[in-house]
This record gives structure tokens, C-alpha cells and sequence, in this order.
């Protein structure tokens, strides 16, 4: 009876219940993440100058979108320092600000390399973008 007891629970433990599958992933699965707007000061001493920009973030599995919102913090915090290291020039015309959004997708990604040993975010955009 004790042996046909153990079979069965090591029967039972190796069956997966349906509830417990991963849900699968379609490959051409995209997902978007809207951080919360930047505002910050650029252009070093003198005059004041701000940047107000909403950027989004996609990726392409839930494991990416849990690692971005894990990271969050870091990620929000290069972001910050790389705008405000710009100048006025390197905010002015939309193919600057399409330069600045690859290297805002680097920083997010290097943070990602060396937090999760993976990259994660396939591209990053700015969805409003105000200098004053």
C-alpha cells in the first residue's frame, strides 16, 4: 500500500497542471512601454533650457517588459543624465532627436546587458519632444 501511495504522488508531481503552462508567446509578439515624461535642464551654464520629452520603449517578450519595469529607476536615471548633457544644437532638428532616441535605446540596453546579461529592448522612440 506505502509503495503504490509514493507511485502515485510521483506520478501526480510529475503531471503539469494545466493552469501551471506557460502561456505561449506568439513570435510576433510587441509590447510597449511609456515611461513617464523627462523634464530636464540642458545646454550648461547661462541661460535655462529645458527638455520635455515622453518616451516609449518596445520589446518583444514578457520576460523584456518585466526586466524594463524591474530596471525602471536606472533606466529613468541615464535617461535624465543624457538629456541634460545635450546642447541646444543636439535638440534641434528632428534627425538630432532621432540620434539622441539611439542613443537613449543604447543606454537602455547597456543598462539591461549588465543588470540581466541580455539587451531586451528592441527600439525606443520619443513620442512628444518640447524644448524651451
Amino acid at each position: 500500500m506505502l509503495k503504490r501511495l509514493i507511485a502515485l504522488l510521483i506520478f501526480a508531481l510529475m503531471l503539469q497542471p494545466a493552469w501551471a503552462e506557460e502561456a505561449s508567446v506568439p513570435d510576433d509578439y510587441v509590447n510597449y512601454i511609456e515611461l513617464k515624461p523627462f523634464v530636464a535642464n540642458f545646454g550648461g551654464p547661462g541661460k535655462s533650457r529645458f527638455v520635455k520629452c515622453e518616451v516609449t520603449i518596445q520589446v518583444s517578450t514578457p520576460a523584456a517588459h518585466h526586466a524594463v519595469n524591474y530596471h525602471m529607476a536606472q533606466i529613468r536615471n541615464d535617461i535624465v543624465f543624457l538629456l541634460s548633457d545635450q546642447t541646444e544644437e543636439s535638440l534641434k532638428t528632428v534627425k538630432a532627436q532621432q540620434t539622441l532616441a539611439q542613443k537613449a535605446l543604447k543606454i537602455v540596453q547597456d543598462v539591461l546587458v549588465m543588470e540581466e546579461g541580455e539587451a531586451f529592448v528592441s527600439d525606443l522612440f520619443f513620442t512628444s519632444f518640447v524644448t524651451q
